[in-house]
């Protein structure tokens, strides 16, 4: 069935049943309540949403972080995308191959370093209550935000799906019926310019309208010395450029809110650097490196255009409680091309030897043209205390359509239609539906209990066809089709030792559907996996002493995923294999720390100890190319039993200050300084030493003048220019890829 008649199909009954039950109860009356409000701290103390609703952090019994206000600010002021989000919580890292449209999450180990675009990811990105599939629809800029949350292990009664390690929660600001806006515009480093800004217009009685927009702009600051080829002179460049618009309106009880939003970025895609490690060290740089320049011969070329609508309406019955509904659709198309063997010099050649800067095995240009679709819709209500009694309840539904062509140049006459030789068409749906219901009990004035439950069910399709030199003897068109369901649920204990200070208990599960893989080029087959299932505990403590002057909070927590979805990605080619681990486990401590010890002072702190494990004597995945493999080798393979998850650091840490100062008639003077460390990672499924990532160490510093509605700015990123490999490809040659250098800059903000 045509995907355009399928979405009729879905959409009709469900709008259609949401416009009867709006004009039914339009008709009511009951008294105005604003819509949900994201995370704020109020005098002190850290409010969040994490349970749907507005309840201070200290009584919430999940592991959350809330980053908003001047530390937001700061963290997103050198141009980044959503990666400056890494370290800068406990237990979380992101990563990315494909530069700015194809971030991968990781909360306490879990996450899925699969670069394919149907992989299934277990951190989900909640954008405006829109829960995102697809990781390039995650990519969306993060701009005009009141706040971030991070959720930390399963969040599976809640929260769309796939959550089985954790949400990232990102909440734009809302209209209201206040006017004005603001400008907040900074030039620096390598040309880097970040516009963002927003404006508020109260139209009528209860109706405002808000728009917001970002621009993003870095020049190439890489240069390509390789003297023949078809790869651009000059890489790492960008432009990103995003808007969104909101409608508010409010009536007596009755909410609404448009969000139209759209994205266009051209760029350059992640520059992959071979032989830049030397062989037989830890990671380790050849010493004639130069993060600055780059040898490729093949394509580089990168472009996004993603546009997304959704609306969100609820409305409250006075004494019963809230009806919510969120109906979403999301699109993007982006092209991506890359030079994967990131050389110009093969080892065939030549005075080309294998191990050198630049030099690869064999030339390897990929790319291709990828178009995610997703509707989504939830229907919840939520009750009022009911003599100490909230529950809340309802159903979700998700359909998503994928196609994406998958090419292969092979670099001939330098024109692209002219080299290419593989167009593989990948043909992906993805169905979910959802009910679930929680209830939340208060026994004592000192003890709340939680419960909740979920039921989901998931269809996936995939067919593969098209052509390729790289078949290797598989035939095509093949087709592959899971099913998968699942109950999971949640139970917590929250007990409040003292008004000030709580402790809690929770055990959880999560799931995440069945996956197929459909990689069918260089020895690679469509697979697929099992639904995998997490059952994770955790227990902490939580407070605010000092008059809420200090906010503290200490988790500990162990987890065991079952039948664990992983990628064998690489090894002695460029192939993909998905594998289904028996389990791994994890456990840890996280801690986090917000103090504000004398007026104008304000210090934060966090950090986590992550340690995992993948437990199968089975699995055995092939092995890098002129690498230093740790692990035992059996039939040329690496057994994994026993290692750390992929992007999975022991430590990470975060460290913030910030004072300010009122000079004299109204006049601040401000600093304010963030740090994030992050320990060793591994790149892959087994072990080597030139694939270990280094622990690293990134800075920020900003300090400037405010009066009135006017403050100017100088600022850092990345302050001591500490450059280091964050990901790596090991079937052709020491290959990897560095994060940004150092950025240095001035800003000025005004609002009106």
């Amino acid at each position: 069935m045509a995907y355009s008649n399928r979405l009729r199909i879905i959409t009709r009954p469900l709008l259609g049943g949401m416009a009867f039950a709006l004009l039914t109860i339009s008709a009511g009356t009951a008294q105005a309540q604003d819509t949900q409000p994201a995370a704020t701290e109020d005098d002190g103390e850290i409010v969040v949403t994490a349970l749907r609703r507005e309840q201070r952090a200290k009584d919430v019994p999940v592991a959350v972080t809330a980053i908003g206000g001047e530390k937001l600010d700061t963290l997103n002021s050198g141009g980044q995308d959503i990666r400056f989000l890494s370290a800068r919580t406990p237990s979380l890292q992101v990563e990315s191959s494909f530069g700015r449209t194809f971030p991968r999450f990781y909360i306490r180990g879990l996450g899925n370093t699969d670069f394919d675009p149907n992989a299934a990811q277990p951190v989900s990105v909640v954008y405006d209550d829109v829960a995102l599939e697809n990781p390039m629809l995650k990519s969306f800029p993060v701009f005009d935000l009141d706040s971030v949350e991070v959720l930390r292990g399963p969040q599976g009664t809640l929260f769309g799906r796939n959550t089985p390690a954790g949400v990232i929660k990102l909440d734009s600001a809302k209209p209201n019926d206040v006017g004005g806006g603001y400008v907040n515009a900074s030039y620096a480093t390598y040309d880097t310019i970040n516009i963002e800004g927003a404006v508020n217009v109260p139209l009528a009685e209860g109706l405002s309208l808000r728009g917001s927009g970002l621009l993003q702009y870095r020049s190439d600051w890489v240069t390509n010395t390789a003297t023949s080829g078809v790869a651009d002179r000059k890489l790492e460049g960008y432009n990103d450029r995003a808007a969104r618009l909101q409608l508010g309106y409010t009536n007596n009880g009755f909410n609404l809110l448009l969000n139209f939003h759209i994205r266009d970025l051209v760029g350059t895609p992640r520059v992959f650097r071979a032989g830049i490690f030397q062989k037989g060290s830890d990671n380790r740089f050849v010493p004639n490196f130069d993060p600055s320049k780059v040898a490729l011969d093949g394509y580089t070329s990168q472009s996004l255009k993603q546009w997304g609508a959704n609306a969100r309406i609820d409305y409250h019955f006075e004494g019963l409680g809230t009806l919510y509904s969120v109906t979403a659709f999301e699109k993007a198309v982006v092209e991506s091309t890359g030079d994967i063997d990131g050389g110009n010099c093969y080892a065939f050649l030549p005075g080309c030897t294998l191990g050198n800067l630049n030099v690869a095995a064999f030339p390897v240009n990929t790319g291709g043209l990828t178009q995610p679709e997703e509707f989504s819709q939830e229907l919840r209500f939520a009750s009022e205390d009911m003599n100490g009694v909230r529950v809340q309840g309802g159903v979700y539904y998700f359909y998503q359509t994928l196609t994406y062509h998958e090419y292969n140049y092979f670099q001939g006459t330098g024109q692209r239609g002219a080299d290419r030789n593989q167009d593989i068409f990948h043909d992906n749906s993805n169905e979910n539906w959802g009910v679930f219901a929680s209830g939340e009990f208060k026994a004592t004035d000192a003890l709340t209990l939680r419960a909740g439950l979920r039921y989901s069910s998931d269809h996936k399709h995939d067919r593969v066809s098209g052509f390729s030199p790289n078949l290797f003897g598989y035939v095509l068109p093949v087709r592959a089709e899971v099913r998968g369901s699942a109950v999971t649920w949640d139970a917590s204990a929250t007990y409040a030792v003292t008004p000030e200070i709580n402790v809690y208990a929770r055990v959880a599960t999560g799931y995440q559907g069945p996956a197929i893989q459909d990689r069918v080029t260089f020895g690679s087959r469509q697979t697929t996996a099992p639904k995998q299932n997490t059952i994770s505990a955790e227990g902490g403590i939580k407070g605010a002493l000092a008059d809420h002057s200090l906010n503290f909070a200490v988790t500990g927590y162990w987890f065991r995923t079952d039948d664990l979805q992983i990628t064998a990605v690489g090894g002695a080619s460029n192939s993909a294999r998905l594998l289904s681990a028996d389990h791994a486990v994890g456990y840890g401590l996280e801690g986090e720390l917000d103090w504000r010890p004398l007026a104008g002072l304000v210090l934060t702190a966090s950090a986590s100890y992550n340690f995992t494990e993948i437990r199968d004597p089975s699995i055995s995945v092939g092995v890098c190319n002129n690498c230093t493999v740790l692990d035992p080798i059996v039939s040329g393979r690496a057994v994994i039993n026993g290692n750390d998850l992929p992007q999975a650091p022991r430590f990470v840490g975060n460290l913030t200050a910030g004072y300010s100062h009122e000079v004299r008639g109204g006049t601040v003077l401000f600093i304010y300084t963030d740090w994030a460390y992050r320990s060793s990672i591994n790149y892959f499924l087994y072990d080597s030493k030139e694939f270990r990532g280094r622990p690293l160490l990134e800075g920020g510093l900003r300090a400037g003048i405010r009066y009135g509605d006017v403050e100017l700015s100088v600022f850092g990123r990345n302050i001591t220019n500490q450059i280091r490999s964050i990901s790596g490809i090991d079937f052709n040659n020491l290959t990897g890829m560095i994060n940004d250098p150092r950025i240095i800059g001035g800003a000025v903000k005004f609002k009106f």
